[in-house]
């Protein structure tokens, strides 16, 4: 997979030489790495990555939608530049983005807007703390089933039994980088931006920053019991992952006043195949929350 930003839009170029600031924060003895744009101490939201991603994912987003607000994206343990545990789970990464909202320099309440995993990590955390939010936005998240990262994730220690795979080039490794599941992408360049950004440098060669090894180790969590107490929209992606009978015995657990809707054309990476679609559902539901 070859670089070729050339043909990317004008936005696109723009939001990533947006100012950007970045710093960490401790949570359960970890070290949690975020990115911040917009101005610090405004109401804000935090983006939340999924399963074997990271903050990066959301670079051309974020600064889309921190013209008026504190915009934040963390690394969740066990992804990108944060630390690794030796276990995890939903409750200890939402505490992770709760920390990482008031470490970032957002004034009260965040708005939580989480993809996949990242979703149903959001989804946690609006039960859980739900007094402590504005409101979550979820993108194409199974909520009670697995997503399609950590069933990959599963079968790949089980093929390796290494953990992560170590190449012994960076172009090896981006050739090599895939979405799960796949999708068709009409222009390549956020794609490349994010395969960049996934990968680190190792004794023997590049690998990716994810925690392969530790994080297939532990139980989900059952989340048929737990109810949003926050505000809650729901967005599916009409080519995702989420079917229709998935999504109507979720519902119930939004609660009555939210908002559910899907994203035409999208596939379960809406960020990567639909990026202005996700940044006019993100604007189109803050305006309305704001509203009197």
């Amino acid at each position: 997979m070859s670089i070729d930003n050339d043909s990317a839009p004008k936005w696109f170029v723009e939001a990533l030489s947006a100012p950007v600031e970045t710093g960490s924060v401790e949570v359960d003895g970890a070290s949690i790495a975020y990115r911040a744009w917009g101005e610090e101490g405004r109401p804000g939201l935090v983006l939340v990555h999924g399963g074997m991603a990271h903050s990066r994912w959301w670079d051309h987003i974020a600064p889309q939608l921190a013209g008026d607000r504190r915009v934040v994206a963390l690394d969740m343990s066990g992804h990108g530049d944060s630390d690794h545990r030796e276990h995890y789970s939903l409750e200890s990464w939402a505490r992770e983005v709760l920390a990482a909202a008031q470490a970032g320099g957002i004034a009260g309440p965040p708005v939580l807007v989480g993809h996949s995993m990242g979703g149903i990590v959001s989804f946690v955390a609006s039960h859980v703390y739900g007094d402590r939010l504005a409101g979550v936005m979820i993108l194409d998240s199974p909520i009670r089933d697995l997503t399609p990262e950590e069933i990959e994730l599963r079968a790949q220690v089980a093929r390796e039994r290494s953990g992560t795979k170590v190449y012994p080039t960076a172009e090896e490794a981006m050739a090599r980088f895939r979405l799960v599941p796949p999708q068709d992408i009409a222009e390549p360049y956020v794609l490349e931006h994010i395969a960049r950004q996934s990968m680190r440098q190792v004794p023997g060669g590049w690998s990716w920053k994810f925690d392969a090894l530790r994080m297939t180790k532990d139980q989900r969590t059952s989340l048929e019991s737990f109810e949003a107490k926050c505000r809650v929209a729901y967005f599916r992606s009409e080519n995702g992952i989420v079917g229709l009978d998935l999504l109507d015995r979720m519902r119930p657990q939004f609660g009555p006043g939210a908002l559910v809707a899907e994203l035409p054309a999208a596939g379960h990476h809406p960020m990567i195949d639909q990026p202005l679609a996700v940044v006019t559902a993100v604007r189109t539901v803050l305006a309305g929350w704001s509203a009197p």
